[in-house]
């Protein structure tokens, strides 16, 4: 059978075919050598989409509560996307968890698309294709996409250049505000939302948050800033999911207002454009490695013939003029 042209699947994707959504995502985590002419006939139908991330420490809920979302946006009749970030296998690099398995509910439902992206060992939480990913769902007419990232944690902020509206989960039991704010993920939250808030120990850290927002927030209000709400909610049971719906709203509202969703949108592609040009100059890195010019200057340094600047400042000018054999 004829193998789908690019321009055949963008029209299927396009036209609310899940497997042609499912096909143009493979390719993107395969870096095929048909992204390049796929992009170019999503740049135009895309951009629609609010961008909802959703991160925290491992264990506090992510994926019940990204569940839970999913069936309260499709209670409002809004078609949704899911890019669940997974850790991914040493031997295979495939996704290790399997969000989907968690997301069961909505596996028949044909306004909802569940994937489930290998971080294969990129930093911050996110897959080096999520981006792109993402850019598939959005001009395959989905209102919304939520973005679950892996759960590292410490290093897990990369979201907050990616989503539009930026969830920070925290469960009682994973440690007090204190240290939830050395982990570096609290400056990047729009909505903070305490789940699992039937435990004990749950208003404690609902407390600890508020008290933490209320002393930073004099600045930012002065300056016109959005100060995050902090809501409590137990996923497992949809409980205060409307609550923390409305807010991701009344925060796109403010957003729109302020003009800071377009600044966001440019931000987000500034770093794709940079992602990709860096990749690119690392395979034709790769390829100077590889030929002669690198080791005859590493030669000439050893030998004091020349300065590493120096070489450096020739090898900048071969990547200007040498085209990748494998790009």
């Amino acid at each position: 059978m004829r193998a789908a042209s690019a321009t055949e699947l963008v029209d299927a994707a396009t036209a609310g075919n899940p497997r042609a959504v499912a096909r143009l995502i493979s390719l993107v985590e395969d870096a095929s050598g048909q992204l390049r002419e796929i992009m170019a006939l999503l740049a135009p139908r895309a951009g629609h989409a609010q961008v909802i991330g959703l991160t925290g420490s491992p264990g506090v809920g992510k994926s019940t509560s990204t569940s839970a979302l999913v069936s309260a946006f499709r209670a409002r009749d809004l078609r949704v996307g899911v890019l669940a970030i997974d850790p991914s296998s040493p031997f295979t690099g495939g996704a290790l968890l399997g969000d989907r398995v968690r997301m069961q509910e909505h596996a028949t439902d044909p306004g909802v698309y569940i994937r489930s992206l290998a971080s294969r060992g990129h930093l911050g939480g996110l897959s080096w294709a999520t981006p792109q990913a993402l850019r598939v769902l959005d001009a395959a007419g989905f209102d919304v996409v939520l973005v679950e990232t892996v759960g590292v944690g410490q290093a897990e902020v990369d979201i907050a250049s990616l989503a539009d509206c930026t969830l920070v989960l925290l469960a009682p039991g994973m440690g007090d505000g204190v240290q939830a704010a050395k982990a570096g993920i609290l400056e990047i939250a729009d909505v903070f939302v305490v789940n699992k808030a039937d435990r004990d120990g749950a208003e404690n850290t609902y407390r600890e948050l508020t008290h933490m927002i209320a002393l930073a927030g004099p600045a930012a209000a002065s300056q016109g800033g959005w100060r995050p709400p902090v809501l409590k909610a137990v996923a497992s049971r949809g409980e205060g999911i409307a609550e923390v719906v409305d807010a991701i709203a009344d925060h796109r509202a403010w957003l729109v207002e302020h003009g800071v969703l377009d600044a966001r949108r440019r931000r987000r592609a500034a770093d794709e454009i940079e992602q990709i040009a860096l990749t690119r100059l690392r395979l034709r890195m790769g390829d100077l490695r590889d030929g002669s010019l690198l080791h005859s200057l590493a030669a000439d340094v050893v030998a004091g013939l020349t300065d590493p600047y120096t070489a450096a400042d020739r090898v900048v000018a071969g990547l200007a003029t040498t085209q990748p054999r494998h790009a």
